[in-house]
């Protein structure tokens, strides 16, 4: 299988240096040629590339988003011909629209063979309001086509104005996963992850753990400090793998229940114990409703410095109170304010904070029922 991936963005955005670092942090074992369309006469980045070791098919007399569709497909299958590559890196030019080069890619893929594999935006920080505002469409055209939209120059703007960047971003794209951290503290191997990853903010939190991302709980083995669900289940009991603090016996039809039971289960007792609380205030309609008709997750993507006791604080809250909703799972990993990351993660009445290496941009994912996502927002000061 060929992979493509094309990277776009605004003239100097950076996308050069974006490339040369891939190849070296994260492709060097890969065959990989780039195809490169300089705006103008003269081909200015190929000897910067050509030193680490890339076959460069360079075309200067136009975008590939224009005149050069019908040269650029020709270009392509001969690359392909030619040289067998595991990876095609495509650049186009500065002032090319995604969407178009797209279409020109879309052209030659054969499924099973040639994969349109990744689009990626590079987005000058410092620039991001005054091209959207100068340059309209060509600009705008790279984020709203993106699937990855990766931020240069972040590490020299103030929070508050890449905050405000990412807003603008995410106003033309709100799908497209968004790297803000600095680039040299991200190798290339997680910049390339990211731009190869199409799962959600939560199945990715939750991936390293059998954990599952709509209701946070271990599904079948025991979690004694999260929810305490131990009960002998006998056959027939219906209980979809979650213990309950009370006995069943055969036939005893105990669904959807919370697990504060202060009583015993005789045999055919009836009482009809359905929908009652769990002790960490959700509701389980497990035999009757898909976990995400009960459970929500509200989750985020964000520049943000936190400080670690203002964190601890936030932990702290969610794990004890009911102010937010009832919080059944949290997780997520943000930048500190000292320059380490901080990594978190809270069930019921218990949470930790560790270090951990630094990640594309701060996430944070909140899991439970009834969750109020302007307090949540309000308490992480977002």
């Amino acid at each position: 299988m060929i992979k493509i991936d094309i990277f776009s963005g605004f003239l100097g955005a950076g996308k050069t240096t974006l490339i040369k670092k891939l190849l070296k942090e994260a492709l060097a074992g890969e065959k990989v040629v780039l195809i490169e369309n300089e705006f103008g006469e003269i081909g200015i980045d190929g000897g910067f590339l050509k030193d680490a070791g890339i076959e460069i098919t360079e075309m200067n007399s136009g975008c590939i988003c224009c005149s050069l569709v019908g040269d650029f497909g020709k270009a392509l299958h001969k690359v392909i011909e030619e040289y067998a590559p595991d990876r095609i890196l495509i650049e186009p030019s500065g002032v090319g629209k995604l969407s178009d080069v797209m279409a020109a890619v879309q052209k030659v893929v054969v499924p099973g063979e040639i994969e349109l594999n990744s689009l990626v935006a590079v987005v000058n920080a410092q620039k991001c309001k005054v091209f959207m505002k100068n340059f309209g469409e060509f600009f705008n055209n790279q984020i709203e086509y993106a699937k990855t939209i990766i931020l240069s120059r972040a590490q020299l703007v103030k929070e508050e104005k890449l905050n405000e960047a990412v807003a603008l971003i995410r106003e033309k794209n709100d799908k497209a996963t968004v790297i803000t951290t600095d680039w040299e503290k991200l190798s290339g191997e997680q910049i390339l992850k990211a731009m190869e990853a199409n799962i959600s903010l939560a199945d990715e939190l939750f991936a390293d753990e059998d954990i599952c991302p709509e209701c946070g709980c271990h599904h079948d083995h025991e979690h004694e400090h999260h929810h305490d669900h131990h009960h002998e289940h006998d056959e027939d009991c219906g209980c979809h793998e979650h213990e309950h603090h009370h006995e069943h016996n055969e036939d005893c039809g105990c669904h959807d229940h919370d697990h504060e039971h202060h009583h015993d289960h005789g045999e055919d007792c009836g009482c009809g114990c359905h929908d009652h609380e769990h002790e960490h205030h959700h509701d389980h309609h497990y035999g009757h409703h898909h976990a995400d008709d009960v459970f929500t997750s509200w989750g985020v993507e964000t520049p943000h410095k936190f400080d670690r006791d203002e964190m601890e604080s936030i932990l702290k809250k969610l794990s004890e109170t009911t102010e937010y909703g009832s919080v059944l799972r949290a997780k997520g990993m943000v930048e500190g304010t000292d320059g380490h990351w901080i990594y978190f993660d809270l069930v019921p009445e218990e949470y930790e904070l560790r270090e951990g290496t630094p990640e594309i941009t701060g996430k944070i994912c909140v899991i439970g029922t009834d969750l109020k996502e302007e307090e949540l927002k309000m308490l992480f000061k977002l």
